[in-house]
């Protein structure tokens, strides 16, 4: 077996189980990745010096497919409704099955960290068949000093086998994809898919087993905050706004994806940016549109255009779930420590393709943690197959398929950290104003920004609200700068009955989705429900 690159020789391919490899790649640099995935064709060169890959029948997540390791030590910690059961001796099967799959192949291993916190970071070792995947997560993940490799010793081992497709009979799973958890034994399995995002939701689907027994929040959110370290914490569904409304050019940016809160505030758990890149701009989204077109940058599915091999931002042929990968230093005002201090907003984002939601509402601690537990988005035609008109969906903790524990587990944490730190929480809608979609028409980005520019600058905590008579939540009455209609949905509908007719609708569908939690929350947080008697009223 041919090794090559710096690693633990204590703690070497024997360790992880590919000592059968023909050769192994040890923590490439990333133009030497680059180099390599460009001389196996792995993906195309674009004009830019990026590579575009193509992850074929999977472009997306297989949440169904992921399934944990059921013993003594997780039957009661892992929510079971979220998560498959697979006993050890299928996970170990499977495990050994992944190893002879590898025996006599070309690896590349790269050992980095998640969490930018010294005091909550785990080694985590990423063990690939592609060049353009280590080159990914070697973007997403903190890249160790060089000097650190030699005595690097992983807490969670992830194999990544796009090339093995599972035998459901076999290993008792679902499909020819699997996503294998051993929270206890640190190792996660991936196999029968290309799509890269199922690496780094791996790491946060850990994190999200071991952090909460520690007194840490970890989020699905993105995170910017003051020259001065007060942070802000933007929760979202994917096409709700997190990575573009926290990339604000005045203020500086800690992540755009997954963060922990600690005793010491708020710490970023990656190193890099993975940001949608379907009808992406330079003009709607200037940084990250810099940071897409630079040299290693990752592409996932970006149609490419053949003779100027320019990336065609605006092509869903291949899917709408285009992405890109590069390293969170790619953007001028990225935070260097992946840190901040307590965060003094909660901003919880929708984009509610009913027309129904304000621009934005003040939420009560037992309003954000209803509405985090909640996790409302709504998609629109286009941007799913099969979606024509706009439908509801409930993502719990804005990040269902990623929890391994209740989803009570982290409301509660959250609930208490705000209560702690005083924090004050928004509902922002970044959706349709006017009437649903395809009749009305989308917030303005120049509205969200400045809506959100004067809560986070305390300009919104003296203005004059009104109570919303669907959700209880405030909504401010008037803000400087911005037409007084906006503010109240209703007012920009042609037809007032219509609205009401719709927002009496949306309410039954929040009810109806937070039955399967009522049982497990407090009277309090059960009281900032809407109610369908008082919105008639």
């Amino acid at each position: 077996m041919e090794q090559s690159g710096r690693h633990n020789p204590q703690c070497g391919a024997k360790t992880s189980g590919i000592d059968g490899a023909a050769t192994i790649y040890w923590n490439d640099i990333d133009s030497s990745l680059f180099q390599h995935a460009a001389a196996c064709n792995e993906g195309i060169i674009t004009a830019d010096g990026s590579i575009a890959v193509q992850t074929g029948k999977h472009t997306g997540r297989s949440p169904k497919d992921k399934f944990a390791v059921c013993e003594p030590a997780t039957e009661g910690e892992v929510w079971w409704d979220n998560n498959g059961r697979l006993s050890r001796n299928d996970f170990e099967r499977l495990d050994q099955d992944l190893r002879r799959h590898l025996q006599g192949k070309t690896l590349f291993v790269q050992d980095l960290y998640a969490g930018a916190d010294p005091g909550e970071r785990i080694g985590v070792r990423v063990v690939t068949e592609f060049a353009w995947q280590a080159l990914f997560i070697r973007h997403l993940l903190i890249v160790p000093p060089r000097d650190e490799l030699a005595t690097f010793v992983p807490d969670l081992t992830i194999i990544g086998v796009p090339t093995f497709e599972t035998d459901a009979a076999r290993y008792n799973v679902r499909t020819e994809t699997t996503i294998a958890c051993d929270f206890t034994g640190g190792r996660i399995l991936i196999a029968g898919t290309y799509y890269a995002g199922e690496i780094k939701k791996a790491v946060f689907s850990y994190l999200n087993y071991t952090l909460p027994a520690k007194g840490v929040m970890p989020m699905h959110c993105s995170a910017n905050m003051t020259p001065d370290g007060t942070s802000a914490l933007f929760f979202g569904l994917s096409g709700t706004g997190k990575t573009t409304l926290s990339a604000d050019p005045a203020r500086v940016l800690v992540g755009d994806d997954e963060h922990g809160w600690g005793d010491d505030g708020v710490f970023n758990f990656e190193g890099g940016s993975y940001a949608k890149a379907i009808n992406l701009s330079a003009e709607a989204e200037p940084q990250i549109y810099a940071g897409v077109r630079r040299y290693t940058t990752v592409l996932e599915n970006v149609v490419i255009d053949p003779e100027s091999r320019e990336p065609v931002f605006d092509d869903d042929s291949l899917t709408e779930n285009t992405r890109a990968a590069f390293p969170i230093d790619f953007i001028d005002n990225a935070s260097k420590s992946g840190r901040a201090g307590h965060p003094d907003a909660v901003i919880m984002l929708t984009c509610d393709a009913f027309g129904v939601m304000p621009p934005i509402a003040r939420l009560t601690p037992s309003q954000a943690t209803y509405h985090f537990l909640s996790g409302y988005t709504a998609k629109v035609a286009g941007t799913e197959k099969g979606v024509i008109d706009p439908q509801a969906t409930f993502s719990t903790c804005f990040g269902a398929p990623f929890l391994p524990r209740h989803p009570k587990v982290y409301g509660d944490l959250l609930r208490e950290k705000i209560a702690r730190h005083g924090a004050k929480c928004w509902l922002v809608n970044t959706g349709w104003s006017g009437g649903r979609a395809g009749v009305g028409a989308r917030m303005p980005i120049k509205v969200t920004r400045a809506l959100l520019s004067a809560a986070l600058s305390g300009r919104l905590d003296a203005v004059e609200m009104r109570t919303d008579r669907y959700f209880g939540f405030e909504v401010p009455l008037a803000v400087e700068g911005i037409d007084q209609r906006l503010l109240d949905p209703r007012d920009t509908w042609a037809d007032g009955a219509a609205f009401d007719a719709q927002a009496r609708e949306l309410v039954a569908m929040f009810q109806a989705n937070f039955a399967e939690f009522e049982a497990a929350v407090d009277a309090d947080v059960l009281s900032a429900a809407p109610r369908l008697a008082e919105a008639a009223e």
